[in-house]
């Protein structure tokens, strides 16, 4: 983000004041938009109050702005002289649209860390960079020439990624298919973007587990999709729910998280996987499975996913490279019926003609080479060092103020609080402090949960941050 420079001549004011004028002449505030308050661009800024006021008056001299009391300040609608210079609409078009923008919680959250990067973030469901295998993908970059055509690939994506996905799918997942089954994607957000657009209609209702990470995804209501809630508890969802939901409501289609499930970290019972399938089953219930944590168990040992057991073909099963390699690389898949596939992969060639070759070729070698478990190996401990850190630090600021369960995969801590504290305020306050978590209300939650992500902190950076946190919830539980 822009900043004044402090070692020029020119004074501050006034070069906020330039940069101002510079955003508001390419169009960025358009005439009538409204400025950032005062209070709010001086902090942006890193500068003083009074210097913001100094700019924005120097801003109204020239008439290219206006400030009214109980208004703030907007771009003038006739910034350049007498004459109006009529442009669209902009504010009306960026409220427009079917895709709705994402939960303000999670819009504060990004808005913190691109304007304070120093934040301490347990709020990004990624790996760091520490935890990444960012030598072993450089050694197979420099080891390899990637001097194959560079067009637009398969629809499906590139055929030896395919065909790795299938070894990897078979040795690591128990899973059995074959590459015309297997569709690239972006990551699992696109494999569910994909699915919501396309094998769903607005108005069909489908279950969702509660909470869940799809619920901080605005993309089921852009779809016009309603949601019922499956409730989650210590052994994961509760399959009998899902027969009185489609009862009730006629439910299409089901998506679950069944290993270390995003935010809980729980893991679906074997009891209640073969009640699940069975189920599905019998009412010919399609479930989409997204699978992206299993891999990092932390004992070595991942859960089998629903699709290793699933003979009638209920199950569209999902996952990603984002979080056991690299989020960057932007890879993920879905394995599918033939029929469902082919459908997708001509709507996604229809949105961007299919992905960068060059990552999935990364991403298929990585898969087969020699540095893929010892990676794994070394993820799975580096995890369970920062879970336990994070455990430890909260026993330690906040003794007996909140409940866990330790989880035994995945990336997350989901903590309830034993005080009533609302979480808008609590989640300032913490940033206020240089920390930064994910309130549980965005994942369907009452008010008094929280997602601490123990995997995007540095692991110096954890037991400061929750001493933040500890911070903040003292002062509101004052």
């Amino acid at each position: 983000m822009w900043k004044p420079d402090r070692g020029t001549k020119k004074a501050l004011y006034q070069q906020i004041a330039d940069h101002l004028e510079q955003r508001i002449s390419y169009g960025e505030f358009p005439p009538g938009s409204l400025l950032p308050s005062e209070r709010k661009l001086a902090d942006q800024l890193g500068v003083n109050r009074s210097t913001v006021i100094l700019a924005f008056a120097e801003l109204r001299s020239m008439g290219i702005i206006d400030s009214r009391t109980g208004s703030g300040t907007r771009v003038s609608a006739t910034k350049w002289g007498a004459t109006p210079r009529i442009t669209p609409n902009w504010s009306r078009y960026a409220e427009g649209g079917s895709f709705l923008p994402s939960l303000p919680f999670m819009r504060r959250i990004r808005e913190a860390l691109i304007q304070q990067p120093s934040l301490i973030d347990f709020a990004s469901g990624e790996l760091a960079a520490d935890l990444a295998p960012t030598e072993e993908i450089a050694h197979l970059m420099s080891e390899n020439q990637y001097t194959s055509y560079l067009g637009y690939d398969n629809p499906q994506g590139s055929m030896p990624l395919r065909q790795a996905l299938v070894d990897y799918l078979g040795k690591y997942r128990q899973i059995r298919t074959t590459e015309s089954s297997i569709l690239i994607t972006s990551g699992s957000q696109q494999s569910l973007y994909l699915i919501t657009q396309c094998l769903l209609s607005p108005g069909d209702a489908v279950a969702i587990e509660d909470p869940s990470y799809n619920y901080s995804l605005p993309m089921f209501q852009s779809a016009g999709i309603r949601l019922f809630r499956l409730p989650v508890d210590s052994q994961g969802n509760q399959p009998e729910e899902i027969r009185s939901l489609f009862k009730e409501h006629r439910i299409k289609m089901v998506f679950l998280n069944p290993n270390f499930q995003n935010p809980t970290g729980t893991v679906l019972s074997h009891e209640r996987r073969r009640q699940l399938l069975e189920i599905a089953s019998e009412l010919r219930l399609p479930v989409v499975e997204d699978d992206p944590f299993s891999l990092t168990a932390y004992d070595g040992n991942p859960p089998s996913p629903l699709k290793a057991s699933d003979s009638v073909g209920s199950i569209i099963y999902i996952g990603s490279f984002s979080k056991i390699a690299a989020s960057g690389l932007r890879v993920g898949w879905m394995v599918a019926p033939h029929s469902i596939v082919n459908r997708l992969a001509d709507a996604r060639q229809q949105m961007d003609f299919g992905l960068s070759i060059i990552p999935q070729q990364v991403a298929g070698q990585f898969l087969q080479s020699s540095l893929f478990e010892p990676h794994l190996e070394r993820l799975r401990m580096k995890l369970r060092f920062k879970r336990d850190l994070t455990i430890d630090a909260l026993n330690k600021e906040l003794p007996g103020e909140l409940t866990y369960t330790v989880p035994d995969g995945g990336l997350h801590l989901w903590c309830r609080l034993n005080s009533a504290i609302q979480d808008g305020r609590l989640l300032e306050e913490t940033i206020k402090r240089g920390a930064v978590f994910v309130p549980g209300s965005v994942y369907g939650s009452d008010s008094g949960f929280v997602r601490f992500t123990f995997a995007r902190p540095k692991t110096e950076e954890i037991e400061r941050g929750i001493s933040l946190f500890s911070e903040a919830f003292r002062q509101l539980h004052a």
